[in-house]
């Protein structure tokens, strides 16, 4: 009984490894997408600073071009002003001059203003481009490595499940069932160590004379609380199991 317990053990590690290193594959794609993930909303941030960019471009060529049309009015106006000879047509176009002139700094202060906000776009694109740029190396550089990890996990589950087809042919095929059903039904732990009288899995008391039989090792023993299959985790045999994978 005590050869078929410790079967028992080594192929309940066996399988809480190969779970363990499957949870551990399934991490590498996750961190992959996260990782590009970042670098799409990275180029989404700096496309839209990019159009913010070139729409204040174009607004700032469209009032520098009102600048140049209030230049040539503020001309024509001057050519008017010499050609009048009434007082009240001079003043007049006295005023229409300096009317253009307050348009003119006005908007030449909205290019001012407009040219700070491209300054600063300017920059953040610029600063943007360069942590992408980082992004994009460091996405690469953890693919590769999560991608390198992913093959050793791949070597290791193949050398684990040799050995698994292994414990499971020398195992009963009674035993190997019982293991199996509660393995599906106890959240893959179907066995559970026994020490000083306590089940290491539900955490409960095993009854005194359960126990005593426990540690004898006749039989195939189960956990009156869990359920799950028991053995003397006391036993240097059983200790000796628990770490030969």
């Amino acid at each position: 009984m005590k050869k078929k317990i410790r079967l028992l053990i080594q192929l309940q590690h066996c399988d809480n490894r190969m779970k363990e290193i499957s949870k551990r594959k399934e991490a590498g794609p996750l961190k992959i997408k996260k990782a590009e993930d970042n670098l799409r909303n990275a180029e989404r941030e700096i496309e839209e600073e990019s159009g913010r960019l070139d729409t204040l471009k174009k607004e700032r060529r469209k009032i520098e071009q009102e600048v140049q049309e209030l230049d040539g009015k503020i001309e024509k106006s001057g050519v008017k002003l010499s050609q009048i000879k009434s007082n009240k047509e001079y003043t007049a176009a006295l005023k229409e001059i300096d009317d253009l002139k307050k348009a003119k700094f006005i908007t030449e202060d909205k290019i001012i203003a407009m040219m700070e906000k491209i300054a600063q776009l300017d920059q953040g694109v610029a600063e943007h481009n360069s942590r992408l740029k980082e992004l994009q190396a460091e996405a690469e550089k953890s693919k590769q490595q999560i991608m390198k990890e992913i093959a050793i996990l791949d070597k290791e589950l193949a050398a684990l499940e040799k050995k698994r087809q292994v414990f499971t042919k020398e195992m009963d095929a009674d035993i190997l069932k019982k293991y199996l059903f509660l393995r599906e039904r106890r959240n893959g732990l179907a066995i559970s160590a026994v020490v000083t009288g306590v089940c290491q899995t539900c955490h409960l008391g095993i009854p005194p004379q359960k126990f005593n039989e426990l540690i004898r090792g006749n039989n195939l023993m189960t956990c009156p609380h869990c359920n799950r299959i028991i053995y003397w985790g006391e036993d240097e045999d059983f200790q000796e199991a628990e770490t030969m994978l």
